[in-house]
């Protein structure tokens, strides 16, 4: 079966006028259906744009999915004013580009012992984030490091 460049069915044709049909029109004759169907089916085409086209179709499907990424800010219970406010506009740009955020208290040494600071800080980005993002796992200690993670708000329909 022949299938030209237009897309017109020609019908059952032997393997030499095929050829002699795409060397006619400057294109490849290309085997479209697998090799043990009844009849092989065959395509006049240009090869090389169809492997192009195929390659950016492909591309282009890859880049529409979104893929849920998690980044991770890191604080210290000391951490000032001023690194407080750039990593909340860091935090606040990760969730507008819809990923999930880990944001990590870490405790050195004998800072443990005030963990109710990290814990302050935690709620305190908590409440300045709530109307852009959800908490997905409360704050919680972990070894050293007390750990919550929040992700963007669900939009509703």
């Amino acid at each position: 079966m022949l299938v030209d460049a237009n897309g017109e069915k020609k019908g059952i044709v032997p393997l030499l006028s095929a050829l002699q049909a795409a060397k006619e029109s400057s294109l490849d004759l290309v085997q479209v259906s697998s090799s043990d169907a009844n009849p092989i089916v065959c395509k006049i085409l240009d090869y090389g744009k169809h492997l192009f086209d195929k390659k950016k179709s492909i591309a282009s499907s890859r880049s529409k999915v979104k893929r849920n990424t998690t980044k991770e800010i890191k604080f210290r219970p000391s951490t000032d004013v001023g690194d407080y406010k750039i990593k909340l506009k860091k935090i606040k740009s990760f969730i507008l580009d819809g990923d999930k955020t880990k944001i990590s208290v870490r405790f050195r040494g004998r800072e443990i012992l005030n963990s109710d600071m990290g814990l302050n800080l935690l709620n305190k980005l908590k409440l300045e984030l709530e109307d852009i993002a959800q908490v997905d796992q409360e704050p919680s200690l972990e070894g050293r490091q007390l750990l919550m993670v929040l992700s963007p708000l669900k939009k509703k329909n």
